[in-house]
């Protein structure tokens, strides 16, 4: 946890000068920091335990998004991403919302349904009763198999029952509504699947086939809502943009699975960072978005004031126990970072970070559009890959931006110009 996470011209700091400043702020060890600021000191064996066929990994950049205020309570948030500007527009976005109190969040609970289906069932809608009647017994079988997670206050709560018609003929779907805590929760719901199934045979009379979670998790939704100052956005007519970008994503598909991915920029960078799977949450957010057919995971409209109030409902189903975050250490270095201390609060943070990421990308378009501010930050990449080296790095951005010409021909061009001068 910090005090304050408003940090005045981080981003000007060397990287040196940022490492340092943010284990001042943390209070990260030398050792719990090293694998994160230089992945050479990653130990090998753990990965090689993660997945298989290891033989090395992938490195992606990691920032800090300052500025976050969530619930009163101040965040720097990592973010693993290759994309340029989305670390400073996140960053940007949340220094907007500050005046008016920052992001306000709560969620429905760390909730998980595990589905097991049923096929070849004589008679489906009598099966679906028998079933019901016999939830307690099934929530109980269900239990048994995670004592742990029980006794801290999680487990299997209920049981419902759905008729589904499909290909091969109707199926009897027994899903099974799980408490999973501070885990994610596809190990435990999983297991409680493949305990009732043979019950549900049983009960059903027909032949079980799937026991397995289903990532929509709509139960485990978190919302997360701000005020975006109307000066600092630009002025009325900024937020009036703004408003009108949105309803062009809710109107089409076509721009609104760009206006999604948006957001996801600024959930997945929060997701990789934590060690929390990225796939799932893509999965649940986009199917959640498709449920009345496809449409934006956030609203706009305008305050009283004038000001622009954002908000966003989305499945959150991320876990602190477990898995990557507890066994890669870059994962539980960016945990203490954040200070965060259950799932649920994770949760928080990224569906915040997520509102703030869409109403940065939403006021570029509406205003100087996207390509200015991210092709400049882009200018830096296309330096680096015509072979700038330190600060000729910035030096040859610099003149890419200034002449618009932001390519890798041009930046050897300008490249060989400053060696040239230099010798």
């Amino acid at each position: 946890m910090v005090d304050d996470s408003r940090i005045s011209g981080y981003y000007k700091l060397s990287r040196e000068e940022r490492v340092k400043k943010l284990k001042e702020l943390t209070g990260l060890s030398e050792e719990e920091i090293a694998p994160l600021v230089n992945p050479s000191e990653m130990d090998m064996d753990i990965l090689d335990h993660m997945i298989e066929n290891v033989v090395g990994t992938m490195t992606l950049p990691l920032g800090i998004a300052t500025n976050f205020q969530i619930n009163n309570k101040d965040y720097l948030v990592p973010m693993a991403i290759e994309e340029p500007s989305v670390v400073a527009a996140a960053s940007n976005a949340a220094r907007i919302a500050r005046p008016h109190g920052g992001f306000h969040a709560t969620d429905s609970g760390p909730v998980m349904i595990a589905q097991v289906q049923a096929v070849e069932v004589p008679a489906p809608f009598e099966a679906k009763v028998k079933i019901l009647q016999r939830k307690q017994e099934i929530i109980e079988l269900a239990n048994e198999q995670d004592p742990i997670l029980v006794k801290f206050g999680g487990g299997a709560r209920d049981v419902r029952v759905r008729v589904i018609d499909s290909a091969v003929g109707p199926m009897l779907i027994t899903e099974l509504i799980v408490d999973t805590q501070d885990a994610m929760g596809a190990n435990a719901v999983n297991t409680m699947a493949e305990a009732i199934a043979p019950k549900i045979e049983s009960i059903s009379g027909g032949r079980v086939l799937l026991r397995i979670l289903s990532n929509l998790a709509d139960l485990r939704l978190v919302n997360a809502r701000a005020v975006f100052d109307k000066e600092l956005l630009g002025g009325e007519e900024v937020v009036d943009g703004i408003i009108a970008a949105w309803a062009f994503a809710e109107a089409d598909p076509y721009r609104c699975a760009t206006h999604n991915k948006g957001i996801m920029n600024g959930i997945d960078a929060v997701v990789i960072a934590t060690g929390n799977d990225f796939r799932a949450i893509e999965a649940g957010a986009h199917s959640y978005a498709s449920k009345d057919g496809y449409g934006s995971l956030t609203k706009y409209e305008k305050t009283a004031e004038g000001n622009l109030a954002g908000s966003i409902e989305i499945p959150m189903a991320v876990g602190l126990v477990g898995g990557a975050t507890k066994v890669h250490p870059v994962a539980r270095a960016c945990v203490r970072i954040l200070g965060v201390e259950t799932s649920t609060e994770l949760g928080h943070v990224i569906a915040s970070v997520g509102l703030a990421q869409n109403l940065a990308a939403l006021r570029a378009l509406a205003s100087e559009g996207i390509q200015k501010g991210h092709m400049s930050l882009h200018a830096r990449n296309v330096a680096a890959t015509a072979g700038a080296k330190g600060e000729l790095i910035e030096k040859v951005a610099e003149q890419l931006v200034r002449e618009e010409q932001i390519k890798v021909e041009r930046a050897k061009e300008i490249l060989e110009d400053f060696e040239s001068s230099e010798k």
